[in-house]
């Protein structure tokens, strides 16, 4: 598994990527882990906009159904269609099957709180 380089992580276990006034968000490894087996996951549509910490997706596993939160505030630009029809690519690399694609509204104040991937390894362990 490759952890991307700048990856912040909430403790609800969603992690974050911005780039160029984008941001990619996801489910931590340790997340994918405790879940177990993917068989559904219900993302936002398009346009839709969140705040930080509102719930914004489910996702199902043999073992349970999870709320998803937004670790920081924004727009929806794309959702992972892939997931949608394949959600089990999710257990295969939590971090190359993320969840949408964000136009963050307020990053650098919302990613305060956030950890960086070895904090956030160190918390859950």
């Amino acid at each position: 598994m490759n952890i991307p380089d700048g990856i912040l992580c909430s403790k609800t276990h969603e992690w974050v990527l911005e780039e160029n006034g984008e941001a990619l968000i996801g489910l931590t490894d340790w997340a994918v882990e405790q879940l177990g087996d993917v068989v559904f996951i219900e993302l936002p549509e398009v346009g839709s906009v969140f705040g930080k910490d509102e719930v914004f997706a489910t996702i199902e596993s043999v073992k349970a159904a999870s709320e998803i939160y937004m670790p920081v505030s924004g727009e929806i630009l794309e959702v992972n269609e892939q997931l949608i029809n394949s959600p089990e690519l999710i257990n295969e690399d939590s971090y190359s099957a993320w969840l949408v694609k964000i136009k963050p509204s307020n990053y650098q104040e919302d990613a305060n709180g956030l950890m960086e991937y070895d904090d956030y390894k160190d918390e859950v362990q």
